[in-house]
């Protein structure tokens, strides 16, 4: 299995001291977290959007920039790009930027968000979210691909013999996944393109995604695509990892904050179903518990879903110091176990989109689960076999 760190930049206080850090620092708390996760082997960092709300995170493509400028290895990725509310030739645009600056280590997640406030913000509605969603990733694909787009649709004027936008990705298309969180469509839309899915797992209780999941293979069947390009993401649960020496311990030291922030709270859309943090712990997919409580979840998971990717995200009310902690921690006594129960082709030779060896082997994990670092082969060949 391939770990991913996902920061969609909340901006809150902590609920149970009050504190909270500025602005720039909490972004500068991103792009440092993302050159710890390089260091500890993690393979990807993902960086979310929102226009509303108590986020900090409407310019995805500005903090991307930043972690390619101090990062050489890691995947970047979005959680998600909120294409619904953008215009396809901008995004075109700035993630082939940000492609050509990490030298081909972009993917893209997209989605219509789950902020229901962001639609008037852009001049748009609510109600048209999924159709926008569908066309404008229709254009996006052809940006990315074709030259000179003559194309049509019902939100945005028409391109006749358009431009090719520029700058190109660095080789190729990259990758693009589909978030799916509450219903059907971003899975049947993932299907339809043979695409892989992301699933957000990450309020509602199992179950659910299985059948978000379910159906996206169906209809993945159903089209005729490849299936070895049918890879998995998927979240793990709202409220961030927390790992102490026991589950017990854990849950005393991070349930008031969870609680704090997650439970009774009325957003639409993102209200949690779990009481507790140890209804949370026990029936929800937060990653809450010892080194072995979050592994036995994981996989207990990965029997479930049968996913390749596994995303986690830090508890960023806490204190920063505590927060690399926690990191280190699950890269040294999680990782290797999982990898090792659940291994996957995702990002290796075997991966037919391109597998990018050179950048696979230079962070990897000796038998006995520590983080060996080889930094002198960065050289890069990918091949767009998509």
């Amino acid at each position: 299995m391939k770990f991913q760190i996902l920061d969609i930049i909340p901006h809150l206080k902590n609920p149970v001291t009050g504190e909270i850090v500025s602005t720039a620092e909490r972004l500068n708390q991103v792009v440092e977290a993302a050159r710890r996760a390089e260091e500890l082997g993690f393979d990807s960092f993902a960086v979310g959007e929102r226009h509303a709300g108590e986020f900090i995170s409407s310019s995805p493509t500005t903090v991307l920039a930043a972690i390619a400028a101090v990062t050489s290895r890691i995947k970047l990725q979005t959680g998600v790009t909120v294409l619904s509310v953008l215009d396809p030739v901008r995004v075109a645009e700035d993630y082939a930027t940000i492609d050509q600056l990490s030298r081909g280590r972009l993917e893209l997640v997209i989605g219509k968000g789950n902020e229901v406030l962001q639609y008037p913000l852009f001049g748009l509605s609510l109600d048209d979210q999924w159709e926008l969603l569908a066309e404008k990733y229709g254009l996006l694909r052809r940006l990315w691909r074709e030259e000179n787009v003559t194309w049509s649709g019902r939100f945005r004027p028409g391109l006749t013999e358009a431009t090719t936008t520029t700058p190109r990705p660095f080789a190729g298309s990259p990758r693009i996944w589909h978030g799916s969180a509450t219903t059907l469509t971003s899975a049947a839309l993932a299907a339809q393109w043979g695409d892989p899915l992301f699933t957000a797992n990450a309020i509602q209780p199992r179950e659910n995604y299985k059948i978000l999941i379910d159906h996206y293979r169906e209809e993945y069947e159903r089209h005729g695509h490849d299936p070895r390009h049918q890879y998995l993401g998927s979240g793990s649960g709202a409220g961030g990892v927390f790992i102490a020496d026991t589950t017990q311990e854990a849950k005393r030291q991070f349930g008031p904050v969870y609680e704090a922030l997650t439970v009774g709270r009325n957003v639409p859309g993102n209200n949690s179903p779990f009481r507790d943090i140890d209804h949370a712990v026990a029936e929800g997919p937060a990653l809450v518990g010892s080194p072995e409580q979050v592994i036995d979840k994981i996989l207990s998971y990965h029997s479930l879903y049968g996913h390749h990717l596994q995303s986690i995200s830090l508890p960023t009310t806490l204190p920063f110091e505590q927060q690399l902690e926690i990191l280190e921690r699950f890269a040294l006594e999680v990782i290797p176990a999982v990898r090792a129960a659940a291994p996957t082709t995702l990002w290796e030779s075997a991966d037919p989109y391109g597998g990018r060896p050179e950048f696979a082997g230079a962070t990897s994990w000796d038998a006995a689960g520590t983080v060996t670092t080889d930094h002198a082969n960065h050289r890069r060949k990918y091949v767009d076999a998509h």
